[in-house]
């Protein structure tokens, strides 16, 4: 196979599905003690052995990897065989387990983030100042636009056009719901307060990135690296801006964002058509798991 033909393939698999397709294969092997390429009676014995340990969710991730192992190799797909399927719904049965979501991010305390940090804006440090920069817009960015982490991280500047005090246009080249990078343009509107816009322009003017990844990592220095900041980095990257700002954010990571906007929309009553394509859901199931449900009690609540 050539190289050129590798790019390509290795371009159409999602860098972050690589990442934890490689990791199950690791576990499989490294952890587990398996060895490939497996029988079925081999990947029932390993959910077995996990299955009171790992969640329903990663087990079926773990065994999506070794599926696409074998297929990739050449072999037949052990973990299509009956029992293994069995055993998945038998795992499911026996021990539930709640789904973990993110802590919704409400305005006040985005507010109170943002208002910590414009306080850094005019450090005597370098290192201090761009980090403020940067991680206002992360934020603002990240809830108006309910962009995943991921989004957030190969968001580039030639693919956004500012348009001072009105809105940015981005353009963003994939996501996780588009299969066929086909790419989609978002707006994200000028506000009174908490402005994405404002945010945007002033970490362009103190970084002076012209082109390439919008955001990267800063040294103690404040230099800024070439490269993009990893996905892995970015909710350790919001909640020491939240801690920074005197704020406490243990709970946070970076779909708290997303988990915040889709709830302030919702209670700012966005109906659920405007929700769904503002934020890209393509059905009412999947918006619902990042909506806090308020279902008042009147002069029930205590």
């Amino acid at each position: 196979m050539s190289d050129s033909t590798e790019r390509y393939l290795q371009a159409a698999r999602r860098e972050s599905t690589l990442r934890r397709y490689a990791q199950a294969v690791e576990h499989f092997e490294a952890e587990w003690g398996g060895v490939l390429p497996a029988s079925s009676e081999n990947i029932v014995r390993y959910l077995a052995a996990y299955g009171a340990k790992l969640s329903s969710n990663t087990l079926r991730t773990h065994l999506a990897a070794l599926a696409q192992w074998h297929q990739q190799h050449g072999f037949a797909d052990p973990t299509k065989a009956s029992r293994v399927r069995d055993v998945l719904r038998g795992i499911q049965a026996l021990h539930p387990q709640p789904i973990k979501q993110a802590e919704v991010l409400q305005l006040q305390i985005l507010e109170a983030c943002i208002k910590g940090l414009a306080g850094q804006l005019t450090s005597d440090q370098l290192a201090v100042r761009l980090r403020a920069a940067r991680d206002q817009t992360l934020l603002l960015i990240g809830f108006w636009r309910a962009l995943r982490g991921d989004e957030l991280c190969r968001l580039r500047v030639e693919h956004i056009q500012l348009r001072e005090g009105q809105e940015l246009e981005i353009f963003l080249a994939s996501s996780k719901t588009d299969r066929d990078y086909r790419g989609r343009t978002l707006v994200v509107p000028a506000l009174k307060r908490l402005c994405p816009v404002d945010a945007y322009q002033h970490w362009l003017a103190v970084s002076g990135i012209k082109q390439g990844p919008v955001f990267r990592a800063i040294d103690r220095w404040g230099h800024l690296a070439e490269g993009r900041v990893n996905p892995n980095s970015l909710s350790r990257i919001l909640r020491l801006a939240f801690l920074r700002s005197g704020v406490a954010g243990e709970g946070y990571t970076a779909h708290s964002l997303r988990r915040g906007f889709a709830t302030w929309a919702s209670r700012n009553q966005w109906s659920s058509k405007a929700l769904m394509e503002y934020v890209g859901w393509r059905d009412v199931q999947s918006a619902a798991r990042y909506i806090e449900a308020d279902a008042p009690f009147g002069d029930w609540a205590r």
